[in-house]
């Protein structure tokens, strides 16, 4: 594929990595700004790097869906581009890691609130199929889009 191609993916597949963020970020909520709490968010942290890089079919939890889910409930009747996903990854790195280093510099309101963030978005995606970071990048390319 050349690199102006737009890459679809399988929409189920976020949501599924959209679940799995939101079991790490709870738990990372639950367990709270300590030692355990910065590794989960860590992690959570580290998973969002392939998705906010490449795009989220990159993810460890895309995989897991490809290979655990995805053959036993067969291909996806309509698929998707990779560019909203992404930018929805974007966000997520951008705020697990501000709470990671919020959390790691001692606030550790800005951990829960970043926390919160994440755990909401991603309970947003996973349960309502609602991505709020689809609709941002939607909005954004709308607005700067020049009409014909």
């Amino acid at each position: 594929m050349s690199p102006s191609s737009d890459i679809q993916i399988d929409p189920r597949g976020y949501r599924f990595g959209a679940l799995v963020t939101f079991v790490i970020v709870l738990a990372a909520l639950v367990v709270g700004a300590n030692a355990v709490g910065f590794v989960l968010m860590a992690v959570l942290t580290a998973m969002f790097v392939p998705g906010a890089t490449v795009g989220p079919q990159a993810t460890v939890q895309s995989w897991l869906f490809r290979t655990l889910v995805r053959p036993r409930i067969g291909a996806p009747s309509e698929t998707e581009s990779f560019r909203p996903p992404r930018f929805a990854q974007q966000m997520g790195l951008v705020m697990a890691a501000a709470g990671l280093l919020l959390g790691l510099a001692g606030a550790e309101a800005g951990f829960y609130v970043f926390a919160a963030l994440v755990a909401i978005a991603s309970f947003l995606n996973g349960v309502f199929n609602f991505c709020a970071g689809c609709e941002l990048y939607l909005l954004f390319k709308r607005a700067t889009t020049k009409a014909a």
